[in-house]
């Protein structure tokens, strides 16, 4: 009994080592990213970084952010708004509750409020290792608008798409849009189904929005660099190709295994990246479109 609570200690100090050799060696891949910052027009900027982009609004009212990207880059991010304007930001959007895009939260949220769709709280929260300062504190159904630094920003929800609690925001006067998870310029996007998304609803809020900007809209994605409306319309027609060709290959009765080997139609063939292969793309259509089919 002794020699086995003894190897079972062992087991577990192993396993513990391994969680804190995974964790250190996460926060040594953070130490190599910058933060850069583009700026968008008076008041308005975009943070790239690792995970998601940061939109940022910085004027007379203080700092407002839109996501904030990894746990481990908070005191850089936070290095990139000092050297546009001192002090910490009063409000954080959250377009979304995946940790590349809320990992700064608990950091962020010790001093500044937090805003999200209901769901975002939802998902957060249920996870018990979440600090209380990681939570968003200002929740909505649908929209809701914050009048920040001589502007309006639109916080919008459409329903399910790259989630269940997808945010877009909208500068009214800027002419600026961050889209959050809705849109990864030129690649394949992750549609998280098991937390709610929907390959149809995400494609119908993509051109929901697109029907709300103009040739003029500077377009901040989820990923990718800043883009503009056409960059966003090529983006919606990929997705409608997509979802055509798939439903197409269903009713011929082929099977997954079968579509894989055919790959994606020619013209998509370099959108495929390192977490949304084509593979995993054609297994993200079959599994939602089928289950629709059924």
């Amino acid at each position: 009994m002794k020699q086995r609570f003894h190897g079972n200690v062992i087991g577990m100090s192993a396993l513990a080592m391994l969680a804190l050799s995974t964790a250190v060696l996460a926060d040594n891949k953070m130490d190599d990213v910058t933060i850069t910052s583009k700026k968008l027009d008076n008041n308005t900027y975009m943070f790239i970084g690792a995970g998601g982009n940061i939109g940022v609004s910085a004027g007379s009212d203080g700092i407002l952010i839109i996501d904030d990207q990894f746990a481990p880059l908070a005191e850089k991010i936070t290095a990139s708004l000092n050297d546009i304007q001192a002090g910490s930001p009063k409000y954080i959007v959250n377009t979304h509750y995946h940790g590349d895009h809320t990992g700064g939260n608990a950091h962020f949220g010790a001093t500044g409020t937090i805003l999200a769709h209901h769901n975002v709280l939802k998902r957060l929260s249920a996870d018990s290792k979440t600090p209380k300062s990681a939570l968003p504190v200002i929740t909505f159904a649908e929209n809701i608008s914050i009048h920040f630094n001589q502007d309006t920003l639109e916080v919008i929800h459409l329903g399910p798409g790259h989630t269940d609690g997808d945010s877009v925001v909208m500068w009214q006067q800027a002419n600026i849009v961050h889209m959050g998870d809705l849109f990864f310029k030129d690649r394949f996007p992750y549609i998280d189904l098991a937390a709610g998304g929907s390959v149809m609803g995400y494609r119908d809020n993509v051109s929901a929005i697109l029907d709300k900007l103009n040739d003029k809209t500077k377009v901040i994605p989820g990923h990718g660099d800043l883009a503009s409306k056409n960059e966003l319309l090529k983006f919606k027609h990929m997705l409608d190709d997509s979802i055509n060709w798939m439903r197409g290959e269903i009713e011929k009765g082929h099977d997954l295994a079968t579509i894989k080997q055919m790959g994606v139609p020619a013209e998509y063939k370099t959108w495929g990246w390192t977490f949304i292969s084509a593979d995993k793309w054609i297994e993200t259509l079959y599994q939602d479109l089928n289950a629709k089919a059924d």
